[in-house]
């Protein structure tokens, strides 16, 4: 509980940091219900302290009957804590480079809306609205809708903002999203590596005695020659893939390799044991 609330905290300081010292004094805006209450701010007068909380309501209330109490209480708490940080904490004014304070107002964004994710509550409702399409239909997942949704936002932003400043505002929500992606999944983002070699026996070796990852054996046959063949398939962190591809090219040049990116990985073993890592 104390974790996830240091979480939730740094990322509603980080947020408001990036919204007061960065977005709110040039009037650029990021993606999701975010961008839409900075849009809104800036072209009602209401403060933006007054309209976060406003739209995200019914995103809250959705999250409440179907991700459970505890995700909307906290993100609840989360939400109102950077309605009141923007609303009444003051913060320098950075830069007044407009391309930097696109960067890094989605940089300190971004690392917000991550660290209240890994706190497990959400600073912007658009992922909870997605998340819930999503589920209901298979053909649509969490990326298309929030893409969909800031491909509006952003050209209704063109109308009201003018064109230069929507697009700094997308620099903004591409750099927000990306921290985020960064944020929650760390430099431990994890990558599925298959090798197919003739001298798998060996590579798999090497691989579990010097990064000490799971290596998992699958029998296949050649296309061409129909020949029996191993097929090593392990799971690395994004730092290790190429330690892995020297490896493999080490003891086979002619390995065939292919890697891609992983959304999740649980259980298994992904992580080192303690006397590898000291090594």
């Amino acid at each position: 509980m104390l974790r996830q609330g240091v979480f939730v905290l740094a990322g509603v300081l980080s947020a408001s940091l990036g919204l007061k010292g960065f977005l709110i004094p040039t009037g650029f805006i990021d993606g999701g219900v975010t961008g839409v209450s900075l849009l809104l701010a800036t072209t009602t007068g209401l403060p933006l302290s007054v309209w976060l909380p406003i739209i995200n309501v019914p995103f809250i209330i959705v999250g409440l009957t179907q991700l459970g109490r505890g995700f909307a209480a906290r993100t609840s708490l989360a939400i109102l804590g950077l309605a009141l940080v923007v609303g009444f904490v003051d913060f320098p004014i950075v830069t007044k480079d407009l391309f930097l304070t696109a960067l890094f107002g989605g940089f300190f964004l971004g690392a917000g809306i991550g660290l209240a994710m890994r706190g497990g509550a959400v600073l912007d409702g658009t992922e909870i609205a997605a998340l819930l399409i999503s589920r209901r239909t298979a053909m649509i997942r969490v990326g298309d809708v929030i893409l969909a949704f800031n491909v509006v936002l952003f050209t209704v932003a063109m109308a009201v903002l003018g064109v230069e400043a929507a697009l700094y505002s997308i620099v903004t929500y591409l750099s927000a999203a990306r921290t985020v992606d960064f944020v929650v999944h760390g430099i431990e983002e994890y990558t599925a590596i298959t090798i197919v070699s003739a001298e798998s026996a060996a590579i798999r070796e090497a691989i579990t005695g010097d990064l000490g990852r799971g290596v998992t054996v699958y029998k296949g046959r050649g296309g061409l020659t129909n020949a029996e063949q191993e097929i090593l398939f392990c799971v690395v962190t994004r730092l290790e893939i190429d330690r892995v591809r020297s490896i493999a090219h080490g003891i086979d040049k002619g390995a065939f390799i292919v890697s891609h990116a992983l959304a999740d990985v649980d259980g298994g073993v992904v992580k080192r044991s303690t006397l590898q890592l000291q090594k």
